[in-house]
C-alpha cells in the first residue's frame, strides 16, 4: 500500500498545527518523521488515521483518494498507529488486549479465544515479537507492552504501522530489539511511519526522513546525507548544542546523606539494598542503570513517596526518614517526575492550575480559605516565558500541550521556588532536542546556584553530559561511584557496573 498526502493543512481554533504538507510513504521503507514537540507530526498522523478530519488537501492511497469519517475506516483501509502513551487494560491477557474491539467469534456468537490465541501466536511468531498470549498486561516490562501495541495494530491486517515515539520508555537494550522487529516488518512489505525526536534513531533505522517545524515540512531526503546536527538545525530552525556546558562544581556543604536504606516492595522482596550516597550543594549527581534496577524506588525514598524499612535520611543534617511529601517539600527538596503524565500533571486542569499544584497552600497564593487565582495566574504566565512553554494561553488544559512543553511545566513549577534540592527523574524523556537543550542549561543553572540536584536517567549520555559524580545502580544497590567533574568517566566501565560486572566499580 502507498500513500499521499498532498497538501495537507489542519487548524485548531487560530492554532495551525499543519501546513500544505506532502508526504510520500511507501511500501517497504521506513519514514522517519522529525520535528519538534509541537511541530504537528502527531497532528497529521492523526489525519492519517481518520482521529482528525483535515481542512484541506488530500489523503491518496494506491492512486484514488480518500476520505475518513473515523479512525474505523482507517484501521480498515489497513493503516495502524500505535500511540506514544499505551492503550492496554492492566488486568487483561495480551490475546484480550489484542483483540478488544476486533473480538473473534465463535458457533453461536460465543467469544473463541483460542483461536484469537492462535492468531496471536502466529503473528509474534512470523515477525519475531515474542510476546506470550496469556499473560497479563500488567505482569510484563514495557518493552515487551510496547510489542503488545504493534500486535494489535497487525492483528487487524495493519500494512501501514505509525509508530508514534516508540523508544521514549524503552531501554538501549530494548530499542535495539525493537529495532530489529522493524527491520522485520519493513523486510515483509509493511510501510512503517516512525516518529521520533531521537536523531541517532533516524539516522539508524529511516530510510528515508522528513522534518516538520511549525507545522511545515522544511526538509528531508536519504538520512545517509545528514549529520545530527544538520537534523536538529532544520528542527528548530538554528544550531543546537548536544553538550551543555558546566563549569567546575564549586562544591558545598553536604545536603541529602542516605545511609544503609533498604526498601521492600509489597510482596517483601528487597528493592533497595542498603543504600548509601551523598549530594552535596553546587553539584549534580547522576544516577545510571538500565531502568527497573531500583532507581523509582530511590527517588520514592528521597521524595517520601514510599516508606523505607530500615536506614536513614537526613538533609540538611535533619532526619527526614519519617516526614511527609509536603514537609519535605517544604524543606526545598523538588520532585520532576519520571512519568509527567501519570505523576507530574493533572491533564484536564489549566496550565495555571498545573502550575500551583505544590503551593496553592502557601501564603503567596492563598487566600483565606480560597485560592488567588489572579496571582496564580499571573504567576504561570510569567513562568511560560521564563521556561520558554508554549502555549496560546495558560487556561488551556495542560494535557493539550505537546510533550516537551508538558515537560517544560513541570521544571518550572518545581525550580520556580525556594529550592535547596531538586531530584529530577527522567528530566527530558520524551522530549526534543530543543527542549532537552533548554531543560539541561535550567538544571546546570540550578547547580551552579548553589544547590543540589539529582539526575536519574536511563540515557548514559545525559548522566555524562550533567554530571559531577556518578552512582551506578544494580539489582536495587549501588554497584559503581565515578568522578566525572571533567566530563570524561569512563563509558566502559560505568556499562560494566551497569551490568552488575564486578563488585562496587569506583573510578
Amino acid at each position: 500500500m502507498e500513500i499521499e498526502l498532498r497538501g495537507i493543512s489542519k487548524h485548531f481554533g487560530s492554532v495551525r498545527a499543519n501546513h500544505n504538507i506532502n508526504l510520500n510513504i511507501k511500501p517497504g521503507q521506513v519514514l522517519g518523521l522529525l520535528g519538534e514537540n509541537g511541530a504537528g507530526k502527531s497532528t497529521l498522523m492523526n489525519v492519517l488515521s481518520g482521529l482528525y478530519a483535515p481542512d484541506s488537501g488530500q489523503i491518496i492511497v494506491d492512486g484514488a483518494e480518500v476520505k475518513f469519517n473515523g479512525p474505523g475506516e482507517s484501521i480498515a483501509l489497513g493503516i495502524g498507529m500505535v500511540h506514544q502513551h499505551f492503550m492496554l487494560v492492566p488486568v487483561f491477557s495480551v490475546a484480550e488486549n489484542v483483540i478488544l474491539g476486533n473480538e473473534t467469534v465463535g458457533f453461536g456468537d460465543y467469544l473463541n479465544l483460542n483461536e484469537a490465541r492462535r492468531r496471536v501466536k502466529e503473528i509474534s511468531e512470523t515477525y519475531g515479537l515474542h510476546v506470550p498470549a496469556d499473560v497479563l498486561i500488567e505482569d510484563l516490562p514495557v518493552g515487551l507492552q510496547q510489542r503488545v501495541e504493534i500486535l494489535k495494530v497487525l492483528f487487524r491486517s495493519a500494512n501501514v504501522l505509525i509508530l508514534d515515539e516508540p523508544t521514549a520508555v524503552l531501554t538501549p537494550q530494548e530499542v535495539e530489539a525493537f529495532f530489529g522487529i522493524v527491520r522485520a516488518l519493513r523486510d515483509a512489505g509493511k510501510a512503517i511511519v516512525f516518529i521520533t525526536h531521537k536523531l541517532h534513531e533516524i539516522l539508524e533505522i529511516a530510510d528515508h526522513v522528513n522534518v516538520l517545524r511549525q507545522g511545515e515540512v522544511v526538509g528531508g531526503g536519504n538520512p545517509a546525507n545528514f549529520s545530527e546536527a544538520d537534523l536538529a538545525e532544520l528542527m528548530v530552525g538554528r544550531p543546537v548544542s548536544f553538550n551543555v556546558a558546566r563549569t567546575p562544581a564549586k562544591t558545598g556543604h553536604p545536603l541529602l546523606r542516605a545511609q544503609d536504606v533498604t526498601m521492600h516492595t509489597d510482596t517483601n522482596n528487597i528493592c533497595l539494598d542498603k543504600i548509601n550516597l551523598q549530594v552535596a550543594a553546587g553539584e549534580v549527581v547522576g544516577i545510571a542503570g538500565v531502568q527497573g534496577n531500583g532507581q523509582t524506588e530511590l527517588i520514592e525514598a528521597i521524595c517520601g513517596l514510599a516508606p523505607i524499612q530500615s536506614g536513614t535520611l537526613t538533609f540538611e543534617e535533619q532526619d527526614i526518614t519519617s516526614l511527609s511529601v509536603r514537609q519535605r517539600h517544604q524543606l526545598g527538596i523538588a520532585h520532576i517526575p519520571e512519568d509527567r503524565q501519570k505523576s507530574g500533571m493533572i491533564g484536564a486542569f489549566s496550565v495555571a492550575e498545573n502550575m500551583v499544584l505544590n503551593a496553592y497552600y502557601e501564603s503567596d497564593y492563598a487566600s483565606g480559605f480560597e485560592i488567588d487565582w489572579q496571582k496564580a495566574n499571573e504567576k504561570a504566565a510569567a513562568s511560560c516565558v521564563k521556561y520558554d512553554v508554549r502555549t496560546p494561553s495558560v487556561f488551556l488544559p495542560a494535557g493539550s500541550l505537546s510533550g516537551g512543553n508538558q515537560q517544560k511545566m513541570v521544571v518550572a513549577r518545581e525550580l520556580e521556588r525556594a529550592i535547596k534540592l531538586v531530584v529530577a527523574a527522567q528530566p527530558t524523556r520524551g522530549v526534543d532536542v530543543g527542549s532537552i537543550e533548554y531543560i539541561h542549561k535550567q538544571l546546570i543553572a540550578c547547580r551552579d546556584a548553589g544547590n543540589g540536584v539529582v539526575v536519574i536517567s536511563s540515557e548514559l549520555d545525559e548522566i555524562i553530559n550533567l554530571s559531577d559524580r556518578i552512582y551506578v545502580m544494580f539489582d536495587g544497590r549501588i554497584s559503581g561511584e565515578f568522578d566525572n567533574r571533567t566530563g570524561q568517566a569512563d563509558r566502559q566501565l560505568i556499562g560494566l557496573a551497569m551490568a552488575g560486572a564486578g563488585k562496587d566499580v569506583a573510578a
